[in-house]
């Protein structure tokens, strides 16, 4: 998420809590605010992970899925699908320490 979309966001989020903001209207402000869904190439994945100092082992647990996944994403011959995207963006973007 970019840095202006981070303060927006945030400041939805107060109007919400104090009640200056429906429902319906901050569920329009985090679906605005979600980041746009990422492709990631075998070496992306490679790269994320190497990037964040663990073995293929460590990454499927932290994923909640098998190595062999891991490897096969990293070989091309499977692509992550839906949430696995979603987690494999914000690892690249904030690290894998938010899982944890």
């Amino acid at each position: 998420m970019s840095e202006i979309l981070d303060i927006a966001h945030e400041m939805a989020q107060g109007l919400f809590k104090v009640g200056a903001m429906d429902d319906i209207t901050m569920r329009e402000v985090e679906a605005l605010c979600l980041p746009v869904k990422k492709s990631f190439a075998p070496e992306d994945i490679r790269r994320i992970r190497i990037a964040n100092h663990v073995s293929q082992t460590v990454f499927a647990a932290m994923l909640g899925i098998g190595k062999t996944t891991v490897q096969q994403w990293e070989q091309g011959q499977k692509k992550p699908g839906g949430a696995a995207k979603r987690l494999l963006d914000v690892i690249d973007r904030k690290g894998i320490a938010v899982l944890g």
